[in-house]
């Protein structure tokens, strides 16, 4: 068999802040970061002396030791190892609203696919070099919501070998957490970013809607606010972007996209390049655009015209060409 050749490009994701329309005067603080193996940034109204940076470091160190597959002591490490813990209430949380844009996306989103997204070199699993049908069926056995549930603070696998994964979630959720956190404490203008989903309220230090950028989704576009498609103005909502173009593995020439259709077990191959979706949480934005990087653009399409609560800008080729797809309440920047 011919030695294979693998690229694996992880970057950050497509949409990116233009923090020059926010510079903070005194009483606006800002906090830089990493986490998730991605950035976070947050810019924040404050009149207090102190910063907020143990509060979010407090935050971050639990979703962490909650949800992420990279940390081997998190509680999702544990159950995808086989053994048996109480749940908190953030996995919960996470569980329950996966569980809920599984059943409306018919399992176009799926945190049970973690089998798959490690098979195929995007977890933290070892990658499969050779993805034959036989060796996908194989890993399909364990995928499906309908084989895991939360009983008594416990995570119950109706199927041994189940594992989750929350990465097209959990930063999402994040952001929703610490505005949580900041609402409690009566900050009325914030932006939360974290790997690029968002979830701001009030207005920046201008007094203005704050300022969020769609990168353009091309090849080669590896800089977060470099090339921008559009500059939509966010207000009290939440954020999310998936796109393709930038995370994928290219092996002997053919490019595999990261997006994983848990429901085939194989990369996704559609016209849509880039969605982003602005939804009342950053939890249901960021889920429903990997729903929608998933089933493609005209299922995308009517499920935004059935939902009018939730707006979004798909970038999609057509022709050879970037077009796109805007719901009315999209507000973009002039």
């Amino acid at each position: 068999m011919k030695k294979s050749h693998l690229n694996l490009f992880i970057t950050a994701i497509a949409a990116t802040l233009l923090f020059t329309e926010c510079s903070p005067n005194q009483e606006y603080k800002v906090i830089d970061g990493f986490t998730q193996g991605t950035t976070y940034h947050i810019v924040y109204e404050y009149p207090g002396k102190d910063s907020l940076n143990s509060v979010i470091d407090e935050i971050l160190t639990s979703i962490d030791n909650s949800m992420s597959v990279y940390n081997p002591k998190s509680i999702v490490s544990v159950i995808n190892s086989g053994r048996d813990t109480t749940l908190d209430s953030l996995f919960i949380n996470v569980f329950n609203k996966s569980v809920e844009i599984n059943r409306i996306s018919a399992g176009a989103f799926d945190i049970s696919g973690a089998p798959l997204f490690e098979a195929w070199g995007f977890g933290s699993g070892k990658r499969v070099t050779d993805m034959t049908k036989p060796v996908v069926d194989s890993l399909l056995q364990y995928v499906g919501m309908d084989k895991v549930k939360i009983e008594n603070g416990k995570l119950i696998k109706l199927k041994d070998g189940v594992k989750l994964n929350f990465n097209a979630i959990a930063q999402g959720d994040t952001s929703d957490v610490i505005a949580d956190e900041f609402d409690k404490r009566g900050i009325k203008n914030y932006l939360i970013e974290v790997g690029g989903e968002i979830y701001c309220k009030g207005y920046n230090s201008k007094g203005d809607e704050w300022s969020v950028g769609i990168d353009r989704p091309e090849e080669g576009n590896v800089i977060p606010g470099e090339e921008v498609q559009a500059i939509l103005l966010l207000k009290d909502r939440g954020l999310a972007t998936s796109g393709n173009y930038r995370k994928f593995i290219e092996e002997d020439g053919e490019k595999f996209s990261h997006t994983i259709d848990p429901r085939s077990g194989y990369p996704v191959k559609n016209r849509l390049l880039s969605a982003t979706v602005i939804a009342p949480d950053a939890m249901t934005a960021d889920a429903l655009a990997t729903f929608f990087m998933v089933d493609g653009l005209e299922r995308a399409k009517a499920f935004l015209l059935e939902n009018p609560e939730i707006d979004a800008y798909l970038i999609y080729s057509e022709e050879g060409a970037f077009r796109s797809y805007i719901t009315p309440g999209i507000k973009i920047k002039k």
